[in-house]
């Protein structure tokens, strides 16, 4: 772990508190309206850091947690939480990283380095795909479902920072966006993954 990781790490407490204060990066958007995806999720594919393709079609009777990752973001001590999700829920729940550069240079790494860093430094044992855009106008396709109405049925958000969470159900159907300030193991986030 970088000088700049270890404290962000020590920060994080912080970050998060000045962040419920502020209420910066804690939006909270659900599918209101229950509205069906107009482009079925499990038609999407992606590839892990290691070059595997997965299809998303092994997701189906699982919520799915979908995470913009990045090593050197005040928010990466979420890897923590996002990781005892995985290990407590995850014959119910599949925690998925997408590690992207969008947001200044907070995932400057080669996709060897992130899920080096992912496995040695939080002990990750999700599915990180490979770096890729979370934003236009090369944003990958996963990230384009997750943001555009005409695919997912309802939700035009696009990350605001990294580690925005989508929610997915056990069906297909996006069901909530969280900002990067809802922790995964927030009462929010536990709530919508009942």
């Amino acid at each position: 772990m970088e000088t700049r990781q270890r404290i962000s790490k020590f920060l994080y407490p912080a970050i998060m508190s000045l962040s419920k204060l502020t209420g910066k990066n804690a939006d909270v958007t659900g599918n209101k309206g229950n509205k069906e995806p107009l482009v079925p999720f499990y038609n999407l594919k992606f590839n892990t850091t290691d070059g595997k393709e997965v299809s998303f079609q092994q997701f189906k009777g699982k919520k799915v947690v979908l995470v913009n990752v990045a090593s050197f973001c005040g928010y990466t001590n979420q890897y923590d939480a996002l990781e005892k999700l995985h290990q407590e829920h995850g014959d119910k729940v599949a925690v998925l990283g997408f590690p992207a550069n969008n947001f200044g240079a907070q995932e400057p790494g080669k996709d060897e380095e992130i899920a080096s860093f992912c496995r040695l430094d939080y002990g990750v044992t999700f599915p990180i795909f490979k770096k890729s855009s979370v934003l236009q106008p090369d944003q990958n396709p996963v990230y384009q479902w997750l943001s555009d109405p005409q695919q997912n049925g309802w939700n035009k958000k696009a990350p605001v920072w990294n580690f925005c969470k989508y929610v997915v159900d056990e069906k297909g159907k996006l069901t909530y966006f969280f900002g990067s300030a809802i922790a995964p193991d927030s009462k929010e986030m536990m709530d919508a993954l009942k």
